[in-house]
């Protein structure tokens, strides 16, 4: 039994008023729902959102193993953004090696989320998976519609 993690960030401009989400399920996809948050910033962009909202997660899943005890089985998070899945599968190991600069010599954007995520995931086997949004996966709708009143929330 593993934990599953669903993520979302977007903002209302780009930047602008933002929102995350996540939902955090014990037991696979049909699991139990152990938390549900989202929360949001007045001015950001959405790739800061997205890469807050599995932070956010992934801190507070230790925080839940804290009250629980240790949520074995191997986690997966699941995000619609594939900034955020190819940045954690395929970018990070490169920026690192160049000092956190892209194949074109730039310094890579938002290195202090990245940064603060690299290390979170490194203390779980994380499996970073992406799915499309807006497709009808209930969890990835669900965080949609969490991330979409974070962002109103913003600008109330």
């Amino acid at each position: 039994m593993g934990i599953i993690i669903y993520t979302d960030g977007g903002c209302s401009g780009n930047p602008g008023p933002g929102g995350w989400a996540y939902v955090i399920l014990r037991g696979g996809t049909d699991g139990e729902i152990l938390e549900e948050r989202s929360g949001g910033e007045r001015a950001t962009t959405n790739n800061r959102m997205e890469l807050t909202a599995a932070i956010r997660a992934l801190e507070r899943l230790e925080a839940l193993e804290g009250q629980y005890g240790y949520i074995a089985g191997e986690t997966e998070l699941y995000t619609d953004s594939q900034y955020l899945q190819k940045g954690m599968n395929e970018w990070l190991p490169a920026w690192k090696r160049k000092n956190w600069h892209t194949g074109g010599k730039t310094p890579v954007k938002n290195r202090d989320l990245w940064e603060r995520l690299d290390a979170l995931a490194a203390r779980r086997a994380v499996s970073w998976r992406w799915v499309r949004g807006h497709a009808g996966n209930a969890y990835n709708e669900r965080c949609d519609a969490l991330t979409q009143d974070a962002i109103r929330a913003q600008t109330a």
